[in-house]
């Protein structure tokens, strides 16, 4: 078991080792291009081969939707509520509680926990995050809302013309096959060195306020993953990917919304490093839970 544990493990910190390293010695890694071909080209590549590849069942599909809205939507209440009741500013502070690394951190692990049929799930639950990062994520803290964000994410057109192969039954041809195969190989391993890359970066404050808000965001994301897996009866693979997408670290993109609207932009980054460094800490519990 525990060699089991190591191998799922060891990938995941060596890539994030190296990009965190590659940062400290100042090498030089644009992050700004690296994100843009990441969510641009990569993810979307990656999405659209793992379902069509993976002949996701739509009602699978829906479920895995509905479970990480629920998710999320938890995580709002409860952490709204601790954090109203502590009189913590809710614009800075309540994203962080809802929005989880589920994409640089979640879907890896997710693929070495649980192969190919854990990505197509955990995939599921990233579209969702992702779609309330770029609405509610920058909503709460700018004041505003502007659905216009919406169609500038190529993600949903992806998960759209995927799901459209799949209810039409439609064979993808070899050549798009094979080229969304290899542009969306790179992502994963590119997620996790450019996540090591930015917590090099990251520069933050007040030590013990973010230490005592990453172990809420670990602690909340884990009792809400359980919570719901237990009310809705989820077993086997739902039930693992649910909690492991619940229970990872703050995703950078808090950090990246609070730095544009102002909010506290060094304390969530402080959120996201520490928050992160706890989640590897305690990941062989974690995948042992759910394995």
């Amino acid at each position: 078991m525990l060699g089991d544990l190591f191998a799922i493990i060891a990938p995941v910190f060596i890539c994030a080792g190296i990009g965190f390293i590659w940062a400290r010695q100042e090498r030089p890694f644009d992050v700004d291009l690296v994100t843009a071909l990441m969510t641009n080209v990569g993810t979307p590549c990656l999405v659209f081969f793992t379902l069509t590849s993976a002949k996701l069942d739509l009602s699978a599909f829906g479920s895995m939707a509905v479970y990480a809205v629920l998710a999320i939507a938890c995580s709002a209440v409860i952490g709204g509520a601790i954090l109203k009741m502590f009189a913590l500013d809710i614009r800075s502070f309540l994203p962080p509680m809802m929005f989880s690394n589920c994409g640089n951190m979640g879907l890896p692990l997710c693929l070495l926990a649980f192969g190919e049929p854990g990505l197509v799930l955990a995939i599921v639950f990233f579209t969702v995050s992702a779609i309330g990062q770029f609405t509610l994520g920058m909503m709460i803290p700018s004041g505003t809302m502007s659905f216009k964000v919406l169609v500038r994410i190529p993600i949903l057109y992806a998960v759209f013309v995927a799901v459209v192969f799949i209810v039409l039954k439609i064979e993808t041809p070899a050549v798009i096959a094979n080229t969304t195969e290899i542009l969306g190989g790179m992502t994963i391993p590119m997620m996790l060195i450019t996540l090591g890359v930015s917590l090099a970066r990251l520069r933050f404050h007040a030590l013990a306020r973010a230490t005592a808000l990453s172990l809420l965001r670990l602690v909340l994301g884990f009792g809400v993953g359980v919570g719901l897996s237990i009310v809705l009866g989820l077993e086997g693979i739902e039930r693992g990917i649910l909690i492991l997408q619940s229970s990872m670290p703050v995703a950078v993109f808090n950090y990246l919304f609070a730095q544009r609207y102002n909010r506290s932009p060094e304390e969530v980054a402080g959120l996201v490093f520490i928050s992160t460094a706890l989640s590897f800490a305690s990941l062989p519990v974690l995948l042992w839970f759910v394995l």
